[in-house]
């Protein structure tokens, strides 16, 4: 637990740095895109989160590679996060890709799975068909490369989670701090669920993403795809690292049926019918005042 909390706080605080000194980057017009108000924002400031969480594992490694022989073999969180760190840099910038090619390419496109579809079907590729076909691709080349699972069902079992869940908190992404506050209350269910120390690596995510809430609250930015497709990506991963191939398989049905839903639900109608969602949803933002 502790390496968990502290792997946390220290991609918050990177975090917080990094959104602070990133800004003027992302204040470019390239990044300018409408809100849901009709207010111009920058948005696609959750590519912070990848470079947040690169970092951190990067000087991870650095750290291990110099001083070897201060850390003993087993010691819980550092050895998860030496093992499993790498996999979840190669998921965050690969969704993080994708994600920010919808954000500066996809204005306009919407519709779901069917929409995406059919414009195939009439021989135009949409950036979200693109970011369809290209979540579980890299899914499966990253954890296939880290040799999580040891055989090929397996693999694409936890493949499909991830890019299914990462799909899942994009869907969320309707409003300010709504992808955040469901990626935070999932990643403390999970933790608690598993009580694995392998939890402290997709905690740098959460971390990161943390640091963005108050900025994203406030709409002075938009997390935008490169962000809402990360923090689901770690969740898939924990979910991955941290439960067992039963529970795997449960929660590959439920996010399959979560994500069919989308097509005929609208998940802000659900929030706001329901008074503790929308209560915990307009926690903080303009909207909640």
């Amino acid at each position: 637990m502790i390496a968990i909390v502290a792997a946390f706080a220290t991609a918050l605080v990177l975090g917080l740095l990094a959104s602070y000194g990133c800004r003027p980057v992302f204040d470019a017009p390239v990044f300018t895109r409408r809100n849901y108000r009709d207010v111009e924002l920058p948005t696609a400031m959750g590519l912070v989160i990848a470079l947040v969480v690169a970092t951190c594992v990067a000087v991870q490694q650095l750290v291990l590679e110099l001083f070897s022989s201060w850390f003993r073999s087993g010691s819980s969180g550092w050895d998860e996060l030496s093992y499993h760190g790498p996999t979840l840099v190669g998921l965050c910038v690969g969704f993080g890709l994708l994600g920010l090619l919808d954000d500066l390419a996809g204005v306009g496109e919407s519709g779901g799975f069917r929409g995406h579809l059919r414009a195939a079907a009439h021989g135009r590729i949409t950036t979200g068909m693109i970011k369809l076909v290209g979540g579980p691709v890299v899914a499966v080349a990253v954890l296939g490369g880290s040799l999580l699972t040891s055989s090929p069902l397996g693999l694409l079992r936890d493949a499909a989670v991830v890019a299914l869940v990462a799909n899942l908190a994009n869907l969320f992404d309707r409003a300010p701090g709504r992808t955040i506050k469901f990626g935070l209350v999932c990643f403390v269910l999970l933790v608690a669920v598993s009580r694995r120390s392998a939890m402290a690596t997709p905690a740098l995510a959460l971390g990161a993403s943390a640091a963005l809430l108050p900025g994203d609250l406030a709409e002075e930015f938009m997390l935008g795809d490169a962000g809402s497709n990360v923090i689901g990506a770690a969740l898939g991963f924990g979910i991955v690292v941290g439960t067992s191939p039963t529970w795997r398989w449960v929660v590959l049905v439920v996010a399959v049926v979560a994500n069919l839903a989308s097509e005929v639900v609208s998940f802000s109608k659900v929030i706001d019918s329901i008074g503790p969602l929308r209560w915990l949803d307009r926690l903080g933002s303009a909207r909640g005042s």
